[in-house]
């Protein structure tokens, strides 16, 4: 979403996120009335007892000029009033047809969702300078924007109508788009009440039940395609996030909120079954946040609305997800950009401090940070607190400085200096498969850290568009293996497919020393192939260092390589030596070959559109001549006296 508007410019995620959320690389398959609801009359009028006979109060409302008062001190909400007088002198953009069409006829997905996001982000934004000012000044704006989203073919973004079902009105459905606004502009109703015009708030209640709750009651009755329902990825935790945070906000029958509940409560465990059993989240970082927050925001609303009665947070599927932020940091407040993830990004400081309240977690000096929300029904629901109960969680987080983090069942190790001041060095490494959400091709790959910066980082998402998204996904370099810092074999990338994994063969980890070995030949079709193990070991003693090696056979000699990635400069120091420097801190590699074989070092520019804004360089590491087996071993230090 390109929030000129918002309170203050949105972090990479957001912008890679919104620009297009995609059902992930495996896609979600047609799923109709695969899993029905069907509840029980007594558990309807169960939670029915527990809901207010009013909707749920996302946010203090405009009336509660103390709560706004207050709430024009905060320091990400001062720039509110501005940036919305700002836009009352800029008109509301158009939404032509051939804008919409623009992305099914050349797969460009951005310039429509700019404008389309664009138009509801001054929803969001006159909602909240008129609760900030209340005299007046911006609700005709606003209902200026609300009538013209109403007159919309269609809410679902263009990359989420392919075959222009919902734009030629063949059909009604649900996608991330619509869900995220519905909430915000059930939310904005919430807030502004009877300073909106009766036309447009019965606009807002018809659009809603036409675009939102009646396909979405379709959907759990098996009567619609179900995808996102039993899905497993981010659009689960979104969309019911938004669909269920908009009825328990706007609906008046507490027996219909109850059936909301109850249908988060049963569809939203698909979500959790979408990360591994310990906890890690193959959709990045970036995911995390995205996905991850709206379980939050769901758990919330459902808890606040049900007076505590219904807790989603307090799962036991729910605990290592939610630790997973205080895991992920490698050192510097520099986490993997591994997956569909924005290099820079780290977990959002508000599902922190949101976490360390729920779970008694201690909170890193990260969540400390005050960043804008990017969504209405957040910042209404900061604005009006309630901690909630403190859940005693099953995880034992690890302490500030602790030495790693090891996820087991995805086979991901965090290593971090430890205690040892002179270390500044620090090592995310991932072995997996390659048919995780959002994937890359990148069995083996792994990234360091000197300091606060990724030296030889993941060089992260790739900006959305059509291809992304489709059988030429791996067309990019930078989703395909040959971005990555594993091995090119006999002039082969890795291959795609749950089969295509790492299998962890050794773990040693040790206080001045960790060691794992994989073994990563599942990856590769090669059929000459005997054995490929990489082994990492990373050092703690002295600056630290990263040593990995490639012990590869083959039936018959072959080529090998391997390579590094940076975003930042190389420069060649000898035969097999070199230095990769960025944002002022440098490393150190020297390459062993089997033998003292001769060695090419090749750099080529990661020719893709990028994420991070900046442009990656590939460096091979070639053995010159094919070999039947050997050991390409690559050492990885801090440049001495830097």
């Amino acid at each position: 979403m390109h929030d000129r508007n918002q309170i203050k410019p949105m972090r990479v995620w957001t912008l890679i996120i919104v620009l297009g959320v995609a059902l992930g690389t495996r896609g979600i398959p047609p799923a109709l009335g695969a899993d029905v609801f069907k509840p029980e009359k007594a558990a309807v009028e169960k939670v029915a007892a527990l809901l207010s006979p009013k909707p749920l109060a996302m946010g203090p409302s405009v009336t509660n000029r103390v709560a706004w008062l207050s709430a024009a001190a905060r320091p990400d909400l001062r720039d509110v009033r501005p940036r919305a007088e700002e836009e009352l002198g800029a008109p509301l953009a158009d939404l032509p047809d051939d804008l919409y069409l623009e992305y099914s006829e050349t797969g460009n997905r951005q310039r429509c969702e700019s404008v389309l996001f664009g138009r509801r982000q001054r929803v969001r934004l006159f909602t909240l300078a008129e609760c900030l000012q209340n005299r007046g000044r911006f609700v005709p704006a606003l209902e200026e924007a609300i009538r013209a989203i109403g007159r919309e073919r269609t809410w679902v973004m263009p990359a989420h109508d392919g075959a222009l079902d919902n734009f030629h009105g063949r059909a009604v459905t649900v996608d991330l788009a619509v869900a995220m606004f519905a909430w915000d502009l059930a939310t904005t109703d919430s807030l502004l009440g009877e300073k909106l015009s009766p036309a447009v708030r019965e606009l807002i209640r018809l659009e809603l039940d036409r675009r939102v709750f009646a396909p979405y009651r379709r959907m759990a009755a098996g009567e619609q395609d179900q995808a996102w329902l039993v899905s497993d990825n981010n659009w689960n935790a979104v969309c019911l996030a938004g669909v269920t945070g908009a009825a328990l906000t706007i609906l008046t029958n507490a027996n219909e909120r109850a059936l909301f509940v109850l249908a988060a409560e049963k569809y939203s465990r698909n979500f959790l079954n979408g990360f591994t059993p310990d906890g890690y989240c193959s959709e990045g970082v970036g995911y995390w946040n995205y996905g991850f927050g709206h379980y939050l925001a769901l758990a919330e609303a459902v808890r606040r609305a049900t007076r505590g009665g219904v807790d989603l947070l307090a799962r036991k599927e729910a605990v290592r997800p939610a630790a997973y932020g205080f895991q992920i940091e490698v050192s510097g407040g520099v986490c993997p950009a591994f997956a569909d993830c924005a290099v820079g990004e780290y977990p959002d400081p508000h599902l922190l401090a949101y976490l360390s309240r729920r779970f008694g977690f201690a909170a890193p000096a990260e969540a400390i940070r005050v960043t804008a929300r990017t969504y209405l029904y957040w910042t209404a629901m900061d604005l009006l607190p309630d901690a909630g109960p403190v859940i005693a969680p099953e995880v034992v987080l690890p302490k500030p400085g602790a030495l790693r983090t090891w996820f087991p069942d995805a086979g991901v190790l965090i290593c971090r200096p430890g205690t040892n001041r002179q270390n500044r060095l620090g090592v995310a490494i991932l072995g997996g498969h390659n048919a995780e959400h959002h994937n890359h091709n990148d069995v083996g790959t792994f990234m360091v850290v000197v300091g606060r910066e990724a030296v030889l980082p993941d060089i992260g998402a790739e900006v959305y568009t059509q291809r992304t998204f489709s059988a030429r996904r791996y067309d990019s370099q930078a989703l395909n293996s040959y971005g990555h810092a594993v091995p090119v074999v006999a002039g082969r990338l890795q291959r795609t497919g749950r089969d295509a994994a790492a299998r962890v063969l050794r773990t040693d980890f040790q206080e001045g020393q960790d060691t794992l070995l994989f073994d990563i030949r599942a990856a590769y079709d090669v059929p000459t192939l005997l054995k490929l193990n990489r082994t990492y070991v990373y050092a703690r003693r002295g600056q630290g260092s990263l040593t990995v090696t490639d012990s590869f056979a083959f039936s018959e000699p072959a080529r090998f390589e391997t390579a590094l990635l940076t975003i930042g400069d190389w420069q060649q120091l000898g035969p097999a030596i070199l230095r990769v420097t960025d944002g002022g801190e440098s490393v150190r590699v020297e390459v062993k070959t089997p033998n003292g074989a001769a060695l090419e070092m090749a750099a080529e520019e990661i020719r893709e559109d990028l994420a991070s804004q900046r442009r990656a360089t590939r460096i091979g590491l070639r053995l010159k001549r094919a070999l039947a087996e050997g050991e390409l071993t690559v050492h990885i230090g801090p440049e001495p006296g830097r």
